[in-house]
C-alpha cells in the first residue's frame, strides 16, 4: 500500500523546476538547428529558472519579489500552465485564476459577452455556473452598455476591466497576480483591490508578484526572493523584503540613477478638480521651511523646521484616505517614512471629500547632503495607492560639524570605570 505523497497535498508545489529558452541570433538558425537535429547547436541557452523548489499551502498568501529578468513571470506562467518546464515538475491543486497579461486570450472579433463565456469556460466553469455568474461578471466590469459589441471596438481600459472581471469572478482556489492591482480607472482599481482582499480574507491561496515591496509586506505572510532564476530567500515577508531592499540599495550604489531619472516624476496639479467617483487624488503640495514656502530649501541640520502641507480630494462616499510621506537620498534609496495610519491619526475632510493636512518636522537631525520628499495618498487601510507625488521637494542640508552619514542619532558618551 502506498500513501499519497505530501508533495501533492499542497496548493502549489515545485520540484527541481527549471526553464531554459533557446535564443537564436537570426531566424535562419532555427532551420539549421532543425536540419542538423541536434548534431550542432545554433542557439545559446538562457536559463530563466534553475532548480526551483517550494510549496504553498492552501490559504497562504505568498509574495514573489525580484528584479526585472529574474524569472518571476516565467515562474508564474509555469504555475498557470501557460509554459511547460524544461525539467522538473510543478503541481497545482485547484482552479487557477491568473491576472497576468489581462485579456491575452480574448478574440477581438468576438463580442464582450462571447469572450466572457469563452474565458470562463477556459478557466474550468461548466455552462450552468457560467450562466449563474455571467451578469455578475458584466456588472463588475462596468461595460454592460458595450457587452454585445466586438471587443476590438473597446478602449484599452474597457478591455482590461472585462478581462479582470472574468478572472476574479470564477471563484478560483488559487489566484496568481502579476502587477495587476491597479487596473482601469480609480474607481475600478479600488473595486478590484477590494475583491482581491476579500479573496485573501476568505482563505484563497494567492501568489502575488509585485515591485511594490510595501504591498508585498502588507498583503503577504510569506515572500520568496528570486534572482537570476534561483531562490535567494524564502521566509517571513518582512524579513525577505528587508533583505531584498538591502540588495537593491547596494545595486543602486553600484549604478546610481541619472539626474534625468531623479527629476522625471511629475508634480501634482494645483488646479482644483473634483475627485471622480470611487477615487482620490493629491491636488497640491507645499513645503515650508521656517514658515517660508520653499520647494528647494536650504536648511540647517538640527535647527530648521520643515512643514509639508498636502491638499487632497476624494469621493466623499469612500472612507477617509491616509497619507504617507517618505524621505529619499538622491540615489532614490528610502531613508525613512511616516504614515497617518501608523500614528493612528485620522484625517478630517469637508463634506465634498476635500481635505488638507500638514506634517511638521522640527529640527530634523539630517546631516549634510540633498534629500527628496515624496507624498502618497492611500486607502483607509493604507494599502491601495490612490495617487503619488514623488520627489516633489528637495532639501539641501548644511551642518557645522564634520559628521558623516544621513542622520545624527541620539547618543551619550560615558567614561567607563577601569
Amino acid at each position: 500500500m502506498s500513501s499519497k505523497p505530501i508533495f501533492y497535498e499542497d496548493a502549489i508545489s515545485t520540484r527541481q523546476l527549471s526553464k531554459c529558452y533557446q535564443l537564436y541570433q537570426q531566424p535562419i538558425d532555427r532551420l539549421k538547428q532543425f536540419l542538423w537535429r541536434g548534431r550542432r547547436q545554433y542557439y545559446r541557452e538562457l536559463w530563466a529558472l534553475r532548480d526551483i523548489n517550494f510549496s504553498v499551502m492552501p490559504g497562504e498568501v505568498v509574495g514573489i519579489v525580484g528584479r526585472n529578468g529574474s524569472g518571476k513571470s516565467t515562474l508564474l506562467q509555469l504555475v498557470c500552465g501557460t509554459l511547460t518546464p524544461t525539467s522538473g515538475e510543478v503541481q497545482v491543486n485547484g482552479r487557477v485564476a491568473a491576472l497576468l497579461e489581462l485579456g491575452a486570450g480574448f478574440n477581438p472579433e468576438f463580442t464582450g459577452r462571447e469572450n466572457v463565456l469563452m474565458g470562463a469556460a477556459v478557466m474550468g466553469l461548466n455552462q450552468s455556473r457560467i450562466a449563474a455568474r455571467l451578469e455578475e461578471i458584466i456588472d463588475f466590469s462596468g461595460v454592460r452598455e458595450f457587452i454585445d459589441q466586438p471587443v476590438k471596438t473597446y478602449s484599452s481600459g474597457m478591455y482590461v476591466r472585462l478581462a479582470f472581471s472574468v478572472a476574479i469572478n470564477v471563484d478560483p482556489d488559487i489566484l496568481v497576480i502579476d502587477e495587476a492591482l491597479s487596473v482601469g480607472d480609480g474607481a475600478f482599481a479600488r473595486k478590484s483591490f477590494n475583491r482581491i482582499m476579500q479573496m485573501r480574507d476568505a482563505g484563497k491561496t494567492i501568489l502575488f508578484c509585485s515591485h511594490s515591496l510595501f504591498q508585498v509586506e502588507s498583503l503577504c505572510t510569506r515572500a520568496i526572493w528570486i534572482n537570476q532564476g534561483k531562490i535567494m530567500m524564502d521566509g517571513e515577508a518582512a524579513q525577505v523584503v528587508a533583505a531584498y531592499q538591502g540588495f537593491l540599495d547596494k545595486s543602486i550604489l553600484d549604478s546610481p540613477p541619472t539626474d534625468t531619472e531623479i527629476a522625471s516624476s511629475s508634480s501634482p496639479t494645483e488646479e482644483h478638480i473634483e475627485a471622480a467617483r470611487g477615487s482620490a487624488h493629491i491636488e497640491k503640495i507645499t513645503v515650508m521651511v521656517d514658515d517660508e514656502d520653499n520647494q528647494h530649501a536650504v536648511i540647517m541640520s538640527e535647527k530648521s523646521s520643515i512643514k509639508v502641507c498636502i491638499t487632497f480630494a476624494s469621493d466623499p462616499t469612500l472612507p477617509c484616505p491616509n497619507i504617507a510621506v517618505t524621505l529619499h537620498a538622491m540615489d532614490n534609496r528610502m531613508l525613512t517614512s511616516v504614515a497617518t495610519w501608523e500614528d493612528q491619526f485620522t484625517l478630517q475632510r469637508a463634506p465634498d471629500g476635500s481635505g488638507q493636512i500638514s506634517l511638521r518636522l522640527d529640527q530634523p537631525p539630517l546631516l549634510k547632503g540633498e534629500y527628496l520628499v515624496s507624498v502618497y495618498l492611500l486607502c483607509e487601510r493604507g494599502l491601495h495607492l490612490y495617487d503619488s507625488a514623488e520627489s516633489v521637494a528637495t532639501l539641501r542640508v548644511q551642518q557645522t560639524g564634520r559628521l558623516q552619514g544621513y542622520f545624527s542619532i541620539p547618543h551619550q558618551w560615558e567614561n567607563s570605570k577601569r
